[in-house]
């Protein structure tokens, strides 16, 4: 009876995983030839600033985000974003990225437009320097932003959902680095 009870507690634990792993998708990775294509820097440039962000996709299959972000002629932003369609994204579900950054806290945006304009919808995250972390950021809480200003009572649709990014703007000039492994998208717990 014992044996049967392990062996069946086992298969359920078996089943759970595969189950799991199964809900998780990649949106993003960057071990393919033409991975950087959906992605452009847009920098405080824009503004009249002075900030240079750029992306690679290094040797190692991961894009780094880099540059110096600086705080002179209203400047104070770096970004990069891409543009992939519609991601099909859920409420119950949240955005999951392999990172390793500089100990800087950076931001995640998502955006319902189709020109990546208007509004971003964005969360915050801490890096720790020259440390691979997972962040998870659940899709119901990313919150409206324009220009710096949150907007409370602006919701997310998440199934309008056509684009992504990070973005630097600490107010803290200086030189900046973000890898990223990949971005995947799985339940919320």
């Amino acid at each position: 009876m014992q044996k049967t009870t392990i062996f069946a507690a086992m298969l359920f634990v078996i089943t759970t995983v595969s189950v799991a792993e199964s809900e998780e998708r990649v949106l993003l990775s960057f071990d393919k030839p033409d991975s950087a294509k959906p992605w452009q820097t847009v920098n405080d440039g824009v503004m009249g600033g002075r900030s240079d962000g750029q992306f690679k996709i290094n040797e190692d299959k991961k894009m780094e985000f880099f540059g110096t972000l600086s705080l002179k002629d209203n400047g104070g932003f770096a970004s990069v974003r891409a543009r992939g369609g519609n991601l099909g994204l859920t409420t119950d579900e949240m955005i999951v990225a392999r990172v390793r950054g500089d100990g800087r806290q950076y931001n995640f945006n998502v955006y319902a437009q189709r020109n990546l304009g208007g509004y971003s919808y964005r969360q915050s995250f801490q890096t720790k320097k020259d440390e691979w972390i997972e962040v998870e950021l659940p899709v119901s809480k990313f919150m409206a932003t324009w220009r710096g200003r949150v907007f409370p009572n602006e919701k997310l649709d998440p199934t309008k959902v056509s684009g992504l990014g990070i973005l630097l703007g600490d107010k803290k000039a200086g030189p900046f680095k973000l890898e990223v492994e990949w971005i995947k998208v799985k339940k919320a717990e």
